[in-house]
């Protein structure tokens, strides 16, 4: 195969956040658009829609339609380009759980269980028991990577024991089948972390998240970004506006170091230190430089909303699209095992 492919996707929550954007959404836009020398393009890129994922830690499905519509409306917003880069849900293309159920007889349960992401999503969402299927998440996405032979993947820090449970998979169905004509069917893939890979709550926590509240919308106004800021952690020991602070401790700073351009950054670390710039006025230009980045986004995102019949047409192609790829690596798959 000669340009890299990337698979890549998120459980379909609803609207997107900062955290969002930063940790994998901004990265799969500049990998879609990503040219060589010869102005062709470096990457061939999907983007799933991963609903049968979001089962592993609920149940209800009456909002997941509603939710994927504005998440799609999102990712368009934000420069995936459907012509390049064919969205679908991962329950319109079957292939995903035929390979699954492959993938899941090379793996062990207690491979699985050691899994350090597994132990981190049980503690932060105080889980009492554990399903079979979220035991095998990390072997679902193996089959959603791979079935587009993906060798690329874009991920944060806390992902990456997932790629090695696919790169481990992928090693094991080459070993145990061979294809007649190829050889490996799956080329093992390797994980590609995005520079701000975690992006910290408003509340100064670990990251973003909706359950916590801590979140700035990609559809917030500029009028919100400063509502929602104004309550944002910064240096517990900056009381007053001539204190000194300290940056490195500061959630807000942290975005500076994102929204801001290099300029800026540097002289509101040096007001910070000396005390010459307060907190208010420090979130008020954190506020415009993030409300400056999400104008072009916003902008987009008001005409996809007005045309709801285009975001679903472009996920019935895109899914039409992933489906022909997907029987061809099956295919491949049942040559290889001499089954189905």
């Amino acid at each position: 195969m000669g340009k890299k492919r990337i698979l890549s996707g998120m459980r379909p929550t609803g609207k997107l956040h900062l955290g969002h954007y930063t940790g994998a959404l901004e990265n799969w836009v500049a990998r879609q658009d990503e040219l060589d020398t010869g102005r062709k393009r470096v990457f061939e890129t999907y983007f799933l829609i991963a609903d049968y994922h979001s089962l592993t830690t609920s149940l209800e499905t009456v909002d997941i339609f509603d939710c994927t519509i504005d998440m799609v409306t999102d990712w368009l917003a934000a420069g995936v380009d459907p012509e390049k880069s064919p969205i679908f849900r991962q329950s319109r293309v079957k292939q995903h759980t035929e390979l699954f159920l492959i993938y899941a007889m090379l793996i062990t349960a207690s491979r699985l269980e050691r899994n350090p992401t597994l132990k981190d999503q049980v503690r932060d969402l105080n889980m009492e028991a554990i399903s079979y299927g979220h035991l095998g998440y990390p072997v679902l996405q193996a089959a959603d990577i791979l079935l587009y032979k993906g060798n690329i993947v874009p991920v944060g820090q806390d992902q990456l024991p997932h790629v090695e449970i696919t790169r481990e998979i992928a090693r094991r169905f080459n070993k145990q089948y061979q294809h007649p004509v190829l050889g490996d069917v799956f080329e093992e893939p390797e994980p590609k972390i995005t520079k701000f890979s975690r992006l910290a709550g408003l509340d100064g926590k670990m990251k973003m998240s909706k359950s916590l509240g801590n979140t700035i919308f990609l559809s917030d106004s500029p009028e919100e970004v400063q509502k929602k800021l104004r309550k944002a952690v910064t240096d517990t020991q900056k009381i007053r506006k001539n204190d000194p602070g300290r940056p490195e401790v500061c959630t807000v700073f942290s975005y500076h170091c994102k929204f801001s351009d290099q300029q800026r950054v540097e002289q509101i670390e040096r007001d910070c230190r000396s005390g010459a710039l307060g907190c208010v006025d420090c979130k008020k230009l954190c506020a415009t430089a993030i409300s400056e980045e999400l104008a072009p986004i916003l902008e987009k995102r008001s005409e996809y909303v007005a045309r709801p019949d285009m975001v679903k047409e472009i996920l019935l192609t895109g899914e039409n699209r992933a489906r022909m790829v997907a029987e061809e690596t099956m295919s491949q798959v049942r040559e290889a095992m001499k089954i189905g």
